[in-house]
């Protein structure tokens, strides 16, 4: 027979273990993410191989944006036939 004693000192240390694990992982992702960060503190020229974002890629270009009526390829999503036959509209 088990004595009660055993079943709660199994318990804890089971707890124990698993309180113990759940923080080693835990503190082993945030370190990644932490020293993984690190790498977007340094400045990145337009030459370098490693871009953060499309900025960083492109320099110091102006940006030039589509007009909102501007055609986008060969299907023009926003006037489709089932758009139009919605709004009631014909163009």
């Amino acid at each position: 027979m088990v004595d009660s004693n055993t079943l709660v000192a199994g318990a804890i240390q089971t707890l124990m273990g698993l309180l113990v694990s759940t923080g080693f992982l835990l503190t082993l992702f945030v370190g990644f993410l932490v020293v993984a960060g690190f790498s977007k503190i340094r400045k990145i020229g337009k030459g370098s191989l490693v871009h953060r974002n499309l900025v960083d890629q492109m320099g110091s270009q102006e940006f030039r944006y589509l007009a909102p009526d501007a055609p986008r390829g060969q299907a023009d999503q926003l006037r489709t036939p089932e758009l139009l036959e919605q709004t009631g509209s014909k163009e």
